[in-house]
């Protein structure tokens, strides 16, 4: 090939934005039921309907599969993991356990840096509640979350939290969607995050447990307040 006709070839961080994309469209099509529950996904289709390569089409299921959206099927290929609210609501009583040992590890490993990060998230959520911008708050909500988990330093409680994140994605509308919810959220986030700079790990615990039970409960009214769902159907 001449010299002026050779292309630059994709560097690492450009194909990781691609499949960044991809990864957002193929989630924001399953949040929305565009991909319903159960349905197969074609790579091949995937890659043609975004218009790019099977390559970053790969990886984006190979993340969503971790984080619980899709799942793969022996000889048979890649489905939309079917998430009926009896199982969410059991992620959502997982996600409480895990929130509140991260918290209360965070209480007592935050490094200064630790502590300024979620104070620096608090401020955001409280800017974003005062905006009225939704979206904002999600992604402020999110990254206080995050940087709970960053001062807890557990890769192994950051591993299993990233298997629960089909619960994030498929409930945070419902969640957000009240008119009361973020100032409710705003004032339980304070309660958290003064814990955790408090160094005290058994209010750090139990605030982040009461905030994630109540979310589950906004998420899934007629469910989550009953064990009923523990129950096994033969």
């Amino acid at each position: 090939m001449p010299d002026d006709l050779k292309l630059r070839p994709f560097a690492g961080d450009e194909l990781r934005s691609l499949a960044g994309r991809a990864y957002e469209r193929i989630r924001d099509a399953i949040v929305a039921g565009t991909l319903a529950p159960g349905q197969r996904i074609s790579e091949r289709g995937l890659a043609a309907t975004l218009d790019i390569s099977a390559q970053p089409v790969r990886a984006a299921l190979r993340q969503l599969e971790t984080e619980g959206m899709v799942e793969s099927r022996p000889r048979s290929g890649t489905y939309v993991a079917d998430l009926s609210p009896a199982r969410l609501v059991e992620i959502g009583l997982i996600r409480a356990a895990l929130e509140g040992l991260a918290a209360a590890l965070a209480a007592t490993r935050a490094t200064e840096a630790d502590r300024a990060a979620l104070r620096r998230c608090l401020a955001d959520i409280e800017a974003t509640t005062r905006q009225g911008d939704r979206a904002a708050l999600a992604a402020a909500n999110a990254a206080l979350h995050e940087a709970l988990h960053q001062a807890a330093a557990s890769p192994d409680i950051q591993r299993l939290r990233a298997g629960l994140r089909a619960y994030d994605h498929l409930t945070r509308a419902r969640i957000l969607g009240t008119a009361e919810e973020p100032a409710r959220a705003l004032a339980e986030h304070a309660a958290i995050v003064a814990a955790v700079l408090a160094r005290d790990p058994a209010a750090a615990e139990a605030a982040i447990r009461a905030h994630t039970l109540r979310s589950l409960a906004i998420a899934f009214p007629d469910s989550a307040a009953t064990p009923s769902h523990w129950t096994r159907t033969p």
